[in-house]
């Protein structure tokens, strides 16, 4: 009898808990744009399919407005919708809407270190340091654009090998791409067939499928728990271990081959400022922001640009008239020549398929959510401090309102009557703001030299048998082709 008593009391004082916690959650909704009533502990996970999917994001719009609140457990998440509720938050309240959450997945997975996930005075010195290094290593420049240029001849060698006969190209891309960025954070290629390079890729695969996974969002929601319980998710953490162990060997490296020459690599530029800084008591360059800055220029500038190319042949598969189109003008206006980057300029329709590749395959979907770092207000919306906010970018790439044929693949969306190139306000695929992606304009560079060069080396068609492109999206933090094979014919 005592033994019952003793459960019912417990029964009644978790009751209460759980009454209490509610209520607060129920109390702060009044000062929070509108949204779906929250469930006790999991709030609206379970409206969300326990992920940030755009196209649920979206859709709660239609119900509750282009700015609305989710909960994430028991952590509010203001969603801007729509290209003007975006651009009224991330980019009239750009600074203010500057910080990253303190308590997040991704933040325990890169350490709150670096570019991505820092904060504050650090993230300001890091994200500088990211964009001078970019410059000094040929950003802009002949330099880095005859390094893209000899990749993507290796590219199509290795196209050309598979004699039109079906393959996957996804991982000969991949490698093309990452191969960019280990010259520019480690100064110098890997070969394809490289176990270690292969180990990389696999490791930032993982890495990036586990930041979308319905496991993360539970580590948003619940991180005091899911930190000590198993599950994919801790796969993650194993994978980012890797590369950090293999960066630090490429720094114990480049620390014996320090010399007076002239800084090759992003190690190189780091290392330097570090030994700058040591009389600086306000510096936060240290080995620990070097790994993490090495890690966020390998994951970004590996995987959307990936992606992108990804998207963009199967676009000229499920598109022949647009393909021969951009070959066309290629061969009037390069008569042969391999393309670069200043090329665009006199390559209207190309320039506009490029563009239309990264509106409509769209591969940020929603980016990483941000954080007020100040009371602020949005609208008629009153956002405190510390309130996280999140910018859908798939519902400004298809704005009804700011696009001729949003649901469409269509390169005329770039264009004006005239086939000049015509560019959108609504175009943030990189988004917006003082958080606006670090590499874009290497990701343009990269993705308009490869483009250009593979198209005009071959003519993409589906094998023989198979009469559907299938252009549905897959969701893995970046908005993903399903996985295809192609021929590629030799022009």
């Amino acid at each position: 009898m005592t033994m019952l008593s003793f459960c019912e009391l417990l029964l009644i004082l978790l009751t209460c808990l759980i009454t209490i916690k509610y209520l607060k959650v129920l109390w702060a909704t009044r000062s929070l744009p509108p949204g779906p009533i929250p469930f006790p502990f999991i709030g609206n996970l379970w409206i969300l399919n326990f992920k940030l999917h755009p196209e649920i994001l979206t859709k709660l719009a239609k119900s509750y407005g282009d700015i609305y609140t989710v909960w994430l457990g028991e952590t509010p998440l203001v969603v801007l919708n729509g290209c003007k509720a975006v651009k009224d938050g991330i980019v009239s309240h750009s600074d203010a809407l500057s910080g990253r959450p303190v308590a997040s997945f991704l933040k325990d997975l890169l350490g709150g270190k670096g570019i991505v996930m820092a904060n504050g005075h650090t993230w300001k010195q890091q994200r500088r340091f990211g964009l001078m290094t970019l410059k000094n290593l040929g950003l802009g420049k002949s330099s880095l654009e005859s390094r893209i240029q000899k990749e993507a001849r290796c590219m199509v060698d290795l196209f050309t090998a598979k004699k039109g006969k079906p393959f996957d190209p996804s991982f000969i891309i991949e490698h093309a791409v990452a191969n960019i960025i280990s010259a520019v954070v480690y100064g110098h290629r890997f070969s394809f067939d490289d176990v270690t390079f292969q180990e990389l890729i696999k490791s930032n695969h993982c890495i990036v499928e586990n930041i979308a996974s319905s496991w993360a969002r539970m580590y948003d929601a619940f991180p005091w728990l899911m930190k000590h319980v198993p599950g994919p998710h801790q796969a993650a953490f194993r994978h980012m271990n890797y590369l950090n162990e293999y960066s630090k060997k490429e720094i114990e490296i480049h620390k014996e081959k320090i010399s007076s020459e002239e800084p090759q690599d992003v190690i190189d530029y780091y290392l330097s400022r570090i030994e700058k800084s040591k009389t600086y008591t306000d510096s936060t360059f240290d080995e620990e922001n070097l790994l993490a800055v090495i890690t966020d220029f390998f994951g970004a500038g590996t995987e959307t640009t990936t992606i992108s190319l990804l998207w963009g042949i199967l676009y000229m598969v499920a598109y022949p008239d647009i393909q021969k189109r951009v070959q066309k003008e290629l061969e009037t206006v390069l008569n042969g020549s391999q393309a670069c980057y200043e090329d665009r300029k006199h390559l209207p329709y190309t320039n506009a398929v490029i563009h239309e590749i990264l509106r409509s395959g769209n591969i940020a979907a929603v980016g990483i959510p941000r954080t007020c770092i100040k009371d602020l207000k949005v609208r008629n919306y009153s956002l405190k401090k510390d309130t996280m906010v999140l910018a859908n970018l798939d519902s400004v790439l298809y704005d009804p309102q700011y696009w001729k044929a949003p649901n469409q693949f269509n390169p005329q969306n770039f264009l004006d009557s005239d086939g000049n190139f015509l560019m959108n306000e609504a175009f943030m695929p990189f988004s917006a703001g003082s958080r606006v992606c670090l590499g874009e304009q290497l990701a343009r560079l990269e993705l308009f030299i490869f483009f250009s060069t593979l198209m005009q080396s071959f003519s993409f068609q589906l094998p023989e048998g198979v009469t559907k492109v299938n252009t549905k999206r897959i969701y893995k933090l970046t908005l993903q082709p399903n996985p295809f094979k192609i021929c590629s014919v030799p022009r």
